[in-house]
C-alpha cells in the first residue's frame, strides 16, 4: 500500500489517465497504491500482466520539501505511463531509478533511468525531441528532469532544472514546443519560466510573475495562454503580458479551438468562450458563458474537444457533454 498522506479525505480513487497502445490493443493502468496493470482490450479486458510498484521497488513515502511547516504531502503515483515503441514508461521514483522502462507485452523491465530522486505528481510524461534525439520531460518532486530514450542512451539525463514546491504541488505538467518548454506552479513559485533543452543541459531564457493552479499553459501562434485567477495571454518570446481578464476561480484549464478561439474551463463549473489574441491582439475579450454547470465548486479536471463536442467533468466525477452549433 502507498504511504498516502494529507487531504486523504479529499481524494480517492486512480488519478493518472490510462495509455492506450493501438499495436498491440492493451491498456495500461495505474493505480494511487501502485498498481501497474496491462489489459487486453481484444479479449474482453483481460489482464495480460500487472505489477505494484511500491512492492516490487521499495518505494518510500515521499519526503516533506521543507519549505513550509509540516508540508509533507504524498498522494501516491498520479503521472500516467507512456508508450514508447516496444516500452511503456513509467515515472517510479524508486531509489533504483526515477524512471522505469517495461516491455510492454510481457512487463519485463528493460532499463532504469540515472535519476534517482522522488517522483512527482504531474499529470504526464512529455515527449521531446532534442538535437534529433528522442526525449522525456518529466517534473518530478525536486526537479525538472530531461531523459533519453535513444537506444544504447535510454535512461541518461541530459538535463535538470530545480523546481521544488511547498506540498509536493509541481502539479503542473511541463508543455513543450520544438526544443523549448514551460514550468509553472501557483505554490511557492508563483511563476512561469522558459527553458531551451540541449543535449548538455537547461537554459533559463526567462521567468515572470505569472502561474495557473491546476492547468498547464497552452502554447499557440507565438502567444502563451494559462487559466489562473485570471485568463493570460503571454509573449512566447519574451515572457510578458499581452493581456488579461475574466474571472476563474482557483485553477482553471484553456484550449484553443481550430477558429482561433479560446475555450477555458474553471472550478467554478464555469465554460467560457474567449477570442484568442490572433482575433483580439490587445484585450481580453469574451464571447459567452456556461455557468454552474456542476454543484462542486472544483472543476479540476481538464476538459476535451473531440469530434465536434466538448467535454468537462468535476473531482466528483460527473462528467457532461456539449454539442457545438454550427
Amino acid at each position: 500500500a502507498r504511504y498516502a498522506v494529507g487531504d486523504e479525505t479529499a481524494y480517492a480513487g486512480p488519478t493518472s489517465t490510462p495509455e492506450y497502445d493501438a499495436e498491440t490493443r492493451y491498456l495500461y493502468t495505474l493505480s494511487c497504491d501502485g498498481d501497474l496493470n496491462c489489459w487486453n482490450t481484444a479479449a474482453d479486458g483481460k489482464k495480460v500482466w500487472g505489477l505494484n510498484l511500491y512492492d516490487r521497488f521499495h518505494v518510500r513515502q515521499r519526503p516533506a520539501s521543507g519549505i513550509e511547516k509540516n508540508d509533507l504531502r504524498d498522494y501516491g503515483y498520479t503521472t500516467a505511463p507512456y508508450i514508447h515503441h516496444d516500452w511503456v514508461i513509467v515515472e517510479v521514483g524508486s531509489d533504483e531509478g526515477h524512471l522505469m522502462a517495461f516491455d510492454k507485452r510481457d512487463g519485463a523491465r528493460r532499463w532504469v533511468s540515472r535519476y534517482r530522486e522522488p517522483a512527482g505528481h504531474t499529470g504526464g510524461l512529455v515527449p521531446i525531441t532534442i538535437e534529433h534525439t528522442a526525449c522525456l520531460a518529466v517534473l518530478a518532486l525536486n526537479d525538472l528532469v530531461v531523459t533519453r530514450l535513444d537506444e544504447g542512451h535510454a535512461g541518461e539525463v541530459i538535463a535538470t532544472y530545480p523546481w521544488k514546491s511547498a506540498w509536493a504541488n509541481n502539479v503542473l505538467t511541463p508543455t513543450v514546443q520544438d526544443d523549448c518548454l514551460l514550468l509553472t506552479s501557483f505554490h511557492t513559485h508563483h511563476a512561469i519560466c522558459k527553458l531551451k533543452i540541449s543535449l548538455s543541459g537547461a537554459e533559463r531564457l526567462w521567468e515572470q510573475p505569472y502561474a495557473s493552479h491546476v492547468g498547464s499553459p497552452v502554447i499557440d501562434r507565438n502567444r502563451v495562454y494559462m487559466a489562473g485567477e485570471r485568463l493570460m495571454c503571454l509573449d512566447w518570446t519574451t515572457g510578458k503580458l499581452v493581456w488579461q481578464g475574466g474571472a476563474y476561480g482557483y485553477g482553471g484549464a484553456c484550449l484553443v479551438t481550430g477558429d482561433q478561439r479560446l475555450i477555458v474551463w474553471s472550478d467554478r463549473g464555469l465554460a467560457t468562450l474567449v477570442e484568442s489574441a490572433q482575433r483580439s491582439p490587445t484585450e481580453y475579450r469574451q464571447l459567452a458563458r456556461l455557468a454552474h454547470l456542476f454543484s462542486s465548486p472544483q472543476a479540476w479536471p481538464h476538459p476535451l474537444i473531440a469530434a465536434g463536442r466538448f467535454y468537462c467533468k468535476d473531482r466528483q466525477g460527473s462528467l457532461k457533454c456539449f454539442g457545438f452549433a454550427k
